[in-house]
């Protein structure tokens, strides 16, 4: 997909959820990081000339620090999001560089994904599709969240999730194999 296509999914998701083009566009703080993570992500993929390239990503991290400091939403140019994202709450949402998170995912405020772990433990998640990320959950290090799963709000997710699981928890346990149908 374009990137104007994954926007494009973006959009319509939040459509789906109830919204209309001026409250989505100017009164929705998640549509504006997902709007700044997509225009940054395409600069940092496709333009390859070094000193334009350098000068556009300056630019977007500008934008990107205004659009954190406004909302509390960090997702840096270099993290790989999927078609149709949603971030139903503004607030407190942490994505490490290396993020890797599959298609149509919704993460909720308060949010973190990042690096941990030791060794060849130490890493970023990878986060399948179909997603649901509850209130203030941490999902970190070298792990892999599957298809479908959902994680709990509160919850501290640090080793493999298997598909159609939900967890919950500090550690998260498994609570559940019905997955994420009905949360995205």
């Amino acid at each position: 997909m374009t990137s104007l296509q994954l926007l494009q999914s973006d959009y319509k998701k939040y459509k789906k959820y109830g919204g209309n083009f001026i409250s989505i566009v100017f009164f929705t703080q998640g549509f504006w990081a997902i709007f700044q993570y997509r225009t940054a992500n395409f600069i940092y993929r496709k333009v390859k000339i070094p000193v334009i390239r350098q000068f556009l990503l300056l630019l977007c991290l500008i934008w990107q620090k205004l659009i954190e400091t406004i909302t509390g939403i960090s997702i840096p140019a270099s993290a790989t999001i999927g078609r149709s994202f949603y971030i139903g709450h503004f607030g407190g949402i942490i994505f490490n560089a290396k993020t890797h998170i599959g298609d149509n995912c919704n993460v909720s405020q308060g949010v973190t994904i990042g690096v941990s772990g030791l060794g060849e433990r130490r890493g970023v998640p990878v986060i399948g599709n179909n997603v649901y990320i509850g209130a203030n959950a941490v999902v970190a290090g070298k792990i892999t969240i599957g298809n479908n799963v959902v994680v709990g709000a509160c919850s501290l997710v640090t080793s493999d999730v298997q598909e159609n699981n939900v967890v919950l928890g500090v550690p998260a346990a498994v609570v559940s194999n019905k997955g994420s149908e009905g949360y995205i």
